[in-house]
């Protein structure tokens, strides 16, 4: 009985862990790593043909992003998740595959051009709709026996629709260990679905992995956000603005709209009538029906009353979805004022780049931010004050009002995690992953203070169950040397110099020949300087 952690050791993104027992690889998520890639991952050490099964926490790419990948070098065995999971999968990766392919297309054009090799995408939509054939929908709270020596069970914990820890049951040589891991654990009091739960049989729990996104940090207190929303609508309606929402497709929209039926409800905006709310994205439009039929054990008390009186609690009057490109596009004819809630979150691709570019330059309009901004993206850029940001190659000037409502997180906090590893009992020991290494170390550090042996194990340690040893504990290995906080900022720093250079070039067509030919001067010099 044999663990090898692969990958977000110490690292957010990219979860994957390797079960091997009575010669036979079983994997714990196969995620895609996304944002900043610090550390080296060891490679899946066993041929994906010999992978038995995959066990599926949730949804989110970073945990399901690498599967169709998985499937392209040969995987055919199973994949054991929720059947919420399995639904979102069914569009969620699709999604995936279609960006991959669309990269490459853009890639590929820039490519010819230059005379380079062609980009072959990490993986494609034939590939994507071939691992979904592989998918086995599961309950949860169900034992089920998926190898003679091996049993699972799903619980739900509370991060996303139909996201789970999973208890594992492995028999070796008369020997049983269990191991759980946890997924990513849910903030509470979340909307719509259930807070985390805790596992059954807590004493019986041999090892435990578990997240650490927010090892090191705490939420604020919940604010009123139904409140906090009518309020940032109502000022900008008054403005004559719109209300633009940069918002992850899955589960952060259905928050959003879940909290919207409740302004409409109680009439928290006045003066604007039925104002219209727009859904810009074809991924979060497929994701809220998902959530609409989804089983009603999965919501939270509330959410259920209202299911259970006939309220569909994603859905108003007033509530428009664009689904074609025609509808996308028509949407900033609509001069009444508005919420346009459309992705991606953090403004790197997807239609929300369209209707930044319609809104930013407006004095009266808002661009309001409900997520994480990672460092270098567009929406980190105009959290820190941009003036000017380019899309589509126009440079355009950033006059809208720039917000963020705090708090909303899908991840339990640090004390959200110290509550959930408190219903197990008696664990020999603790595994921290997924969490920058600060976070992760942090964490580790707390459990061991408190009596709990907990370690945080980098790309490639093995551990064997049996006997509760390491067999390898492997070294940090840099992709390259980490970028600081500091040298971020300043890369910001210089692309938001780069938008005003762009900008003043545009505005200059009415310049005369002198003062163009100065300028023209100036730049080429300063190119000049610094290609020396």
């Amino acid at each position: 009985m044999k663990i090898t952690f692969l990958g977000a050791a110490h690292e957010v993104t990219g979860s994957c862990t390797l079960i091997e027992t009575n010669g036979k690889n079983i994997l714990v998520d196969c995620g895609m790593e996304q944002g900043a890639d610090i550390f080296e991952n060891q490679e899946i050490p066993v041929n994906p043909n010999d992978i038995e099964c995959v066990l599926l926490t949730h949804a989110h790419i970073d945990h399901s992003g690498n599967l169709p990948l998985l499937y392209k070098n040969g995987f055919r065995g199973k994949i054991y998740a929720t059947n919420e999971t399995s639904d979102l999968c069914e569009i969620m990766l699709p999604d995936s595959a279609h960006i991959q392919e669309t990269e490459a297309k853009w890639r590929n054009r820039k490519a010819k051009r230059a005379g380079r090799e062609e980009y072959v995408p990490i993986y494609d939509m034939d590939d994507t709709i071939g691992v979904l054939q592989q998918f086995r929908p599961c309950n949860y709270d169900e034992k089920i026996r998926i190898l003679e020596n091996v049993e699972i069970r799903f619980h739900d914990i509370g991060h996303l629709l139909g996201s789970s820890c999973i208890e594992i049951w492995i028999t070796e040589s008369g020997i049983t260990k269990k191991t759980v891991f946890s997924g990513d654990v849910g903030n509470t009091n979340q909307p719509i679905i259930k807070d985390p739960t805790p596992i059954y049989d807590t004493d019986d729990t041999d090892y435990l992995v578990i997240e650490s996104t927010y090892g090191n940090r705490f939420h604020t207190e919940v604010p009123d956000y139904i409140t906090l929303l009518a309020g940032e609508f109502q000022r900008t309606f008054d403005r004559g603005g719109n209300v633009v929402i940069p918002s992850f497709a899955v589960g952060r929209t259905q928050e959003l709209l879940y909290y919207i039926r409740q302004i409409k409800e109680q009439n928290l905006v006045k003066g604007y009538g039925d104002f219209s709310v727009y859904v810009d994205s074809p991924l979060a439009n497929e994701a809220t029906a998902i959530f609409l039929q989804c089983d009603v054990k999965c919501l939270d008390e509330e959410a259920r009353a209202l299911v259970d009186s006939g309220i569909n609690p994603l859905t108003f009057s007033g509530l428009k979805l664009a689904v074609s490109t025609d509808e996308s596009v028509a949407i900033n004819f609509d001069e009444k004022p508005k919420v346009i809630i459309s992705s991606s979150g953090m403004c790197e691709a997807g239609r929300i780049r369209h209707h930044l570019k319609h809104n930013l330059w407006r004095r009266e309009c808002l661009i309001l931010f409900v997520g994480y901004q990672a460092v270098g993206t567009l929406g980190r850029r105009l959290l820190e004050g941009a003036n000017y940001v380019t899309l589509f190659g126009e440079s355009v000037k950033v006059a809208a009002q720039i917000r963020q409502l705090q708090g909303m997180s899908g991840h339990a906090d640090q004390k959200g995690l110290e509550l959930w590893i408190q219903h197990v009992q008696q664990v020999k020991k603790v595994f921290v992953i997924h969490g920058e290494t600060t976070a992760a170390d942090t964490f580790t550090e707390l459990l061991n203070e408190q009596g709990i042996s907990a370690y945080a194990p980098y790309s490639g340690t093995e551990f064997d169950v049996a006997s509760g040893q390491f067999l390898h504990e492997a070294e940090p290995v840099y992709l390259e040397k980490p970028k600081s906080v500091k040298a971020s900022a300043t890369y910001d720093r210089l692309q938001i110099a780069l938008d005003r250079v762009t900008a003043y070039i545009q505005n200059a067509r009415g310049y005369s020949n002198k003062e163009l030919a100065k300028m023209a001067d100036q730049l080429t010099q300063l190119c000049n300087k610094w290609e020396q």
